[in-house]
């Protein structure tokens, strides 16, 4: 896989985690990345991205909670999410899309489960 995210697992209501997305693209640099995430029965939602400048950008519902940020000396890009309740309970996938292309397009990770639960 191209993609690989790691980080995912039970988590209490109010807890943090935070999600590492690994990549051995050589474009990695020039890629906005992306987190999506999917709960069972739902469609799938945009987290946020981050540019190749580090310039991030999150949904509305995800403002102030959830923080992604980028290694590019590592290749990896993070998801840290705190204060989490159970509607957050959902598979955490990251996206690398190349400039210009939509939304949606790229390379995809597997993904990543976590669960919000007591």
């Amino acid at each position: 896989a191209q993609l690989v995210e790691s980080g995912g697992g039970l988590v209490q209501p109010g807890g943090s985690v935070r999600l590492s997305c690994s990549t051995s693209l050589t474009i990695f640099s020039i890629c906005t990345m992306t987190w999506y995430r999917q709960g069972t029965g739902k469609q799938r939602e945009l987290v946020g991205s981050v540019s190749p400048e580090g310039i991030t950008d999150y949904a509305d519902s995800m403002k102030g909670r959830f923080t992604i940020s980028r290694d590019s000396g590592k290749k990896t890009v993070a998801l840290e999410m705190n204060n989490l309740k159970l509607a957050d309970t959902a598979t955490y996938c990251c996206n690398a899309r190349l400039p210009y292309a939509e939304r949606g397009t790229g390379f995809w990770g597997q993904g990543t489960q976590v669960t919000v639960s007591s």
